[in-house]
């Protein structure tokens, strides 16, 4: 929900959409408002919702998440995040899986960079990749 206007976010949101897209597609759709979020919700794909009492996953957890809903054939998984109030209750209750990034509060602007590494880190994981240094 909103746009980022300042420049550092949006390179930032770049730099890793650019990378998760070596592994698989990733598109950003913005909308201004709940009401055009209603208007347009993900038709078809494995919806995540991004809401502070959503489940806690570890970035390995995240990871088999990401795999799964990968071949669960649905094809496209949306990660939906709201604005300032959170998600409309519709779209919430139309979610797949609820996630909380952290027990902290993030402006949508750094949760989406959080996110869009999070999904970058995800593919590394999977793909046995240096990057992540998970055990």
């Amino acid at each position: 929900m909103g746009r980022i206007r300042k420049r550092e976010w949006i390179a930032l949101v770049e730099e890793y959409s650019a990378r998760v897209s070596y592994y698989v597609k990733c598109e950003i759709t913005e909308f201004k408002d709940d009401n055009d979020l209603l208007q347009h919700p993900p038709q078809g794909d494995v919806i995540v919702a991004l809401e502070v009492n959503g489940s806690r996953l570890s970035s390995t957890q995240f990871a088999q998440k990401l795999e799964s809903w990968s071949r669960s054939g649905q094809g496209r998984i949306s990660f939906v995040i709201g604005g300032s109030d959170g998600l409309p209750a519709a779209i919430s209750q139309m979610a797949h899986f609820r996630l909380s990034l952290s027990d902290m509060t993030l402006p949508h602007r750094l949760a989406r960079v959080f996110l869009v590494e999070q999904i970058y880190r995800a593919q590394t994981i999977l793909r046995g990749e240096p990057y992540a240094r998970e055990s």
